[in-house]
């Protein structure tokens, strides 16, 4: 029987390189000889990714926050069922772009509906499931918030550019950026709540430096909390 998996999530403000830190270590535990999924939320699946440009679609008007949540967890649970969960029962290392921290933070304390409802909803659709391992990248909201906009800006323009013939909306992930700084202040306190309350699970990495210091200091915590290191051909 194999040995069931680990579960590592990243979490964090947009912009500070979630993405780029998975990718590399991705990479280095692949040349390490383990076997790694990589994947996001909200997305992961067909059904995942088609909630995904609902929510993130800057075009999306009137939604409520409690709509909000309830299409994030239900985007979650086909995850699990679909990618997280089998992946991990073969045991694969699945490295996932945000979890049930991100609802906490974003809607539990952004949009002000309280942790209790998010974790709550965690238990009824997500069963007892919970990351070996949070990578909480942290950074200053006016920076993490300035690099996610340019971010955005040059995918917008780039989908357009491709796309300036198909006619109609070509949709975005803008959506969420274009909250203020009072909300994305209430985000990071929401994640630094998280941090403090769960320390075993949730390890807290300063995003402002170069994406190697940043990195460095990931591998360091990955070898260290879940020993990680070269697999047994």
């Amino acid at each position: 029987m194999s040995r069931r998996g680990k579960f590592i999530t990243f979490e964090g403000l947009d912009g500070t390189g979630k993405s780029t830190q998975i990718r590399k270590l991705a990479g280095a535990l692949r040349s390490a000889g383990h076997e790694v999924i990589e994947t996001r939320e909200p997305g992961g699946t067909e059904a995942g990714e088609k909630i995904r440009r609902l929510l993130l679609d800057s075009a999306t008007e009137g939604l409520s926050s409690l709509a909000e949540m309830a299409l994030m967890f239900a985007a979650r649970a086909q995850h699990i069922a679909e990618v997280i969960e089998p992946a991990l029962a073969i045991g694969q290392i699945v490295l996932c772009d945000r979890f049930t921290d991100s609802t906490e933070a974003y809607q539990g304390n952004g949009r002000r509906l309280g942790s209790d409802v998010v974790l709550k909803l965690h238990r009824l659709l997500c069963g007892d499931i919970q990351p070996d391992l949070t990578i909480l990248l942290d950074s200053e909201p006016g920076l993490s918030l300035g690099r996610a906009r340019a971010r955005n800006r040059r995918t917008s323009n780039a989908s357009q550019s491709s796309n300036r013939f198909a006619g109609g909306h070509r949709g975005d992930e803008n959506r969420f950026e274009q909250e203020t700084r009072v909300f994305f202040n209430r985000v990071r306190q929401g994640y630094r709540a998280i941090a403090a309350r769960e320390p075993e699970r949730v390890a807290v990495v300063d995003a402002t430096g170069t994406p190697g210091q940043t990195h460095r200091q990931i591998m360091e915590i990955v070898e260290r909390r879940l020993k990680l290191g070269p697999r047994a051909a």
